[in-house]
């Protein structure tokens, strides 16, 4: 595998490029900025468009150049972002109907009943969120203490369990464990692959010319999908891995 034949970069978000549901850090930031001077860049996650200004974009100061060079795949590319003169443009949204995430709801309520899951009775915020285009399950609530979250699920059994319950009632959706205490649902074929084609059909580029890197790449994980279509990737256990990869990648003209 040559580095310098990968046009673009692409990243899963939480646990990847910042802990789950914090802004990127300083030291990250500079990093990315270099980065986007060399490649195109893609950052893809089971966030919403609004969680990526707060956690991502805020604080960034990129010339237009580096914008352009910028895209962005929030809920799990469901729907997808790229930068013109005018600001951040939304190019497509895969959106569920009602109907559709109501089900959805319910194979939550019936899988936690499967396994025996009870909720919490005072959660940091909305548990079963609808974003449009996909419904994130947070265990704890979206406001959760990030030292809560991650010592909630540590291996990711409880999610697993409850992912394989709730697929048993969602057989035409896409369930996938993501970040600390989250499990996303997508209409069927609504994972990364999916922005994976979008990216070779929107963008141009082959899989050949991509590297994607997250900490979701294991079975069940809302970032194994791109590792399934063939996509070289690199698995890492955090942002200060990533951190180290990009330095690496940067410092030694390997892009």
């Amino acid at each position: 595998m040559t580095l310098h034949a990968k046009k673009i970069i692409i990243f899963d978000l939480d646990g990847t490029l910042t802990p789950v549901k914090c802004e990127m850090e300083h030291a990250m930031r500079g990093l990315f900025s270099r980065l986007l001077e060399e490649k195109s860049v893609a950052v893809m996650s089971g966030g919403s468009f609004e969680q990526f200004e707060k956690q991502f974009l805020q604080g960034f100061s990129l010339r237009e150049n580096e914008l352009r060079n910028l895209f962005l795949f929030p809920t799990n590319t469901t729907r997808f972002y790229r930068f013109d003169k005018n600001g951040w443009e939304l190019v497509y949204a895969e959106e569920l109907a009602h109907e559709e995430a109501e089900k959805i709801f319910d194979a939550f309520h019936r899988g936690f009943k499967d396994v025996g899951y009870a909720e919490p009775e005072n959660p940091y915020g909305e548990t079963i969120e609808n974003r449009g285009s996909q419904v994130t399950l947070s265990a704890l609530g979206q406001k959760a203490p990030r030292e809560l979250k991650e010592a909630w699920d540590p291996d990711r059994a409880k999610r697993l369990a409850i992912a394989a319950a709730v697929k048993k009632y969602l057989p035409d959706h896409e369930v996938r464990v993501a970040g600390t205490t989250s499990i996303d649902v997508t209409r069927k074929g609504m994972d990364k692959a999916y922005g994976i084609a979008q990216i070779e059909k929107h963008l141009g580029f082959t899989k050949d010319e991509m590297l994607f890197v997250g900490d979701g790449l294991f079975p069940g994980g809302n970032d194994y999908p791109v590792l399934e279509v063939g996509v070289y990737s690199v698995a890492v256990s955090g942002p200060k891995e990533t951190e180290r990869l990009i330095g690496a990648l940067t410092e030694r003209g390997l892009l």
